[in-house]
């Protein structure tokens, strides 16, 4: 059994999240961003499928990028080094929050569905006002070419999606997001679970006790001034690829 959560009511602690699936914690009814709020300062974060109570998951061990360890494959800093040059395309933070999340919730050659269904994109652009969500995208002037979106508390940032309607666009925006994260003295980007993908970009796993620890630290820091990053186009942010 796993605990459900009325209104309002507090998560339990990660360390009662069931091995099987790994780091199913709690169920609720609703979504909100102040659940989010809380859920994130905890190391949980909610991922269910359309027509499922809202699931709460703290898997262990844990999948994070430290910036530093990002892989760039030697095809990727060709487009990266292009990407740099570009006139054409833009890198911008927060142009446009719901669209990025609307396009990661869009159908995937790879699957019948989404976990990003209204209700989520609703409790999400409302954190995002918040200011504590943010998209990177990669743009053809009003064109969403590629992008991705999370969450930031402090110094912590949790990935969340990502999607490309052209190829490695999204890959690029993670390096620029990378670079931002870089600059601002971020020590880790939580990835949640692992996948191949993940792993081939340098992602690796970690105990789900050092990672609430860090979280605990990371968020208590103070917040990044997400408003010095957007307005202007970031490609500069590719030199030396």
């Amino acid at each position: 059994m796993i605990a459900w959560l009325a209104a309002g009511a507090p998560f339990p602690p990660v360390e009662s999240a069931r091995t099987s699936p790994n780091g199913l914690l709690a169920a609720s009814r609703d979504l909100d961003a102040d659940q989010l709020a809380d859920a994130y300062g905890r190391g949980i974060f909610p991922w269910y499928s359309s027509g499922e109570p809202v699931l709460w998951w703290s898997p262990n061990p844990r999948m994070v990028l430290v910036p530093g360890e990002l892989h760039v494959s030697h095809s990727l800093r060709k487009r990266l080094r292009a990407a740099h040059r570009s006139t054409d395309e833009q890198i911008v933070v927060d142009r446009d929050f719901a669209a990025v999340m609307r396009a990661c919730a869009a159908p995937r050659g790879d699957s019948d569905g989404t976990w990003i269904t209204p209700e989520v994109q609703h409790a999400y652009v409302d954190l995002h006002r918040r200011g504590n969500a943010h998209s990177v995208e990669v743009r053809r002037g009003d064109e969403l070419l590629g992008g991705l979106y999370g969450v930031a508390f402090g110094r912590m940032f949790y990935g969340e999606s990502m999607f490309t309607r052209a190829v490695d666009r999204s890959k690029i925006a993670l390096v620029s997001l990378v670079q931002i994260l870089l600059h601002e003295g971020v020590a880790m980007i939580d990835c949640q679970q692992a996948t191949s993908h993940l792993k081939s970009l340098g992602a690796r796993p970690i105990g789900r006790k050092v990672f609430c620890a860090h979280v605990a630290q990371a968020t208590k820091l103070q917040p990044i001034d997400w408003s010095s990053w957007s307005g202007r186009a970031l490609n500069y942010l590719l030199e030396g690829f």
